[in-house]
């Protein structure tokens, strides 16, 4: 989901109602409740929270357990979001970074622990490989396509930008080295010696990787925060319009407790429906004839992230490109540098065999895509053409995953 410290998603999609304090006077419960329900059209999804439970609960069969479910995270995805943003409010800059950084991705993190407890280590490394790839090729291919669609050409912080896309090297470099040791172990090596063997070697990477995240942030939030303070001001001066939409304060449209509340049921939910959709994935797998690779790769992502693909591409098509491309670069970086390597450590606790071994094509496939997303924003400037590059790339990938047996 959304990146760090990326304020993307606390400028709202929707504008502010009359009744969700257009002044700076404080937020009641009655006006919590109604920002609530105005927050987003997704919420008109919350009737399948309670069915797809009910589908779980009463043992249905796996595919329309599967898709009630489904469908009943998207809105709860965009819920704690909102409830996150809103806690942020209360806090600082950097409290509040960290808050986006701890709940950001929750419910990546909650399918990923689920089926780490069902032993589903290769939906696991699908999901969070279809997660990077649905932000780096899916997301940023629509910003891309539709906000060029609207304006000859965007422009945006580079500087960022390939920060976020210079981190993400440096976790495609953490999957190739187990890769190329596999690869390079000897032929009279045991199959489960060489297995252990990457094993360590994936918890000792992610233990480096969680440290070199932890100096992103501290990068982001403290030592060098100019650079991530000037792009928001730098994509409204590039809005046509809009210089002073996103320089206004933001105040909170939700009380602290309901947003704690609204934080604490959404996350239970998510809970609940993640269980009983990671235990439907083998009976849709064997009845639609989809690998569970597949279905890792490209219907997980979806799931958690629906909410902030429609908030990047609504950006876009503001002509608001370094909000468009923190969510989407941002958010493939986090879950490559954060949440990959804490699910090797989740793993390493309850005894799962999680490593960075993501096998060598699904490896391959983010190399080649983190180096195109390189050559592409480098220049600080985009056009729809280059979007439907990515797109034409993210179709390819989703094409032979689909293809894979």
């Amino acid at each position: 989901m959304q990146a760090a410290a990326t304020v993307t998603e606390r400028t709202p999609i929707l504008p502010r109602h009359a009744g969700e304090q257009p002044s700076h006077a404080a937020p009641t419960l009655a006006s919590s409740v109604r920002a609530t329900v105005r927050m987003s059209k997704l919420n008109a999804l919350l009737v399948f929270v309670p069915i797809g439970a009910a589908a779980g609960l009463l043992q249905w069969d796996a595919v329309p357990t599967f898709w009630l479910n489904f469908l009943a995270i998207i809105p709860l995805a965009k819920l704690l979001g909102f409830a996150t943003e809103e806690l942020a409010l209360y806090t600082n800059q950097t409290v509040g970074g960290l808050l986006n950084a701890t709940f950001g991705n929750l419910v990546e993190v909650l399918v990923s622990v689920i089926a780490l407890q069902n032993g589903l280590v290769h939906v696991v490394q699908s999901s969070l490989l279809g997660s990077i790839l649905s932000n780096l090729l899916l997301v940023l291919g629509f910003c891309f396509l539709c906000g060029g669609v609207k304006y000859s050409q965007q422009t945006f912080n580079a500087t960022a930008a390939n920060t976020s896309a210079s981190l993400l090297s440096i976790s495609v470099m953490s999957l190739l080295v187990p890769a190329a040791f596999v690869g390079s172990a000897s032929k009279d090596e045991a199959p489960a010696e060489v297995a252990q063997r990457v094993l360590s070697l994936s918890h000792f990477t992610a233990v480096i990787l969680l440290v070199i995240y932890g100096l992103y942030l501290y990068f982001q939030l403290s030592s060098h925060a100019y650079l991530y303070d000037g792009s928001s001001a730098e994509g409204a001066s590039n809005g046509g319009g809009d210089e002073t939409e996103d320089e206004e304060e933001e105040v909170p449209v939700l009380t602290l407790w309901f947003a704690v509340a609204l934080l604490t049921a959404s996350t239970l939910c998510v809970a609940l429906n993640s269980e009983y959709l990671v235990g439907s994935i083998e009976g849709l797998s064997t009845q639609w004839g989809l690998s569970e690779t597949f279905v890792g790769l490209v219907l997980l992502p979806i799931v958690g992230n629906a909410a902030e693909h429609v908030s990047a591409v609504t950006f876009a098509m503001k002509n608001k490109m370094d909000l468009a491309l923190g969510i989407a670069v941002g958010s493939s970086m986090q879950i490559a540098l954060l949440v990959t390597p804490l699910m090797v450590v989740v793993g390493w606790i309850i005894s799962q065999p999680m490593t960075l071994f993501f096998e060598t094509f699904g490896t391959a496939m983010l190399f080649i895509s983190v180096l195109v997303v390189n050559y592409i924003i480098q220049d600080g400037a985009s056009n729809w053409l280059e979007g439907a590059m990515l797109l034409g790339a993210y179709a390819i990938i989703a094409v032979a995953y689909y293809m894979t047996p």
